[in-house]
């Protein structure tokens, strides 16, 4: 694989960027959204963000990284691996860059995902595929963070 890959969305919400960045941001609010994980960090660049959930009883981080760039209200970046993922190593070349550009006019907000290079990391064809999912990528968690922003 030579060119980058990236899983890309977006999608309009009819709600001020206030909000939209409240659901991104907001542990009670990604839990209705991102498969029951809340969101663990002090939303510093360099700090830590967990994905914490519970699990078949117990709590587990499903997923981890660390805040690259934040520009509330604007923009997001964060690293992410799979923790539980035996057969990868922890390793920064493996984790993927996740953005979130936040565009804003007359209340409504243009929210943009972008997640990759799946190029430069290991199993990155599979974890593509994976995010992937049949062309949804991102869309049905655009469409429940639509859904919590617009109430």
């Amino acid at each position: 694989m030579s060119e980058a890959l990236f899983v890309k969305s977006s999608i309009e919400i009819n709600a001020p960027a206030a909000k939209v960045w409240d659901a991104l941001v907001n542990p009670e609010q990604t839990k209705k959204y991102m498969f029951g994980c809340e969101t663990v960090s002090d939303w510093k660049p360099g700090s830590l963000l967990l994905w914490r959930m519970n699990y078949e009883g117990k709590e587990i981080i499903a997923v981890k990284g660390n805040i690259v760039d934040i520009q509330p209200e604007k923009f997001l970046a964060y690293t992410t691996i799979d923790p539980n993922d035996k057969n990868m190593e922890d390793i920064p070349e493996n984790y993927l860059t996740v953005t979130y550009a936040l565009t804003s006019e007359n209340d409504k907000t243009i929210l943009a995902v972008s997640q990759g290079d799946y190029t430069k990391v290991a199993n990155g064809e599979k974890r593509y595929q994976d995010t992937y999912n049949n062309g949804e990528g991102w869309n049905p968690i655009l469409v429940q963070i639509k859904e919590l922003a617009e109430k």
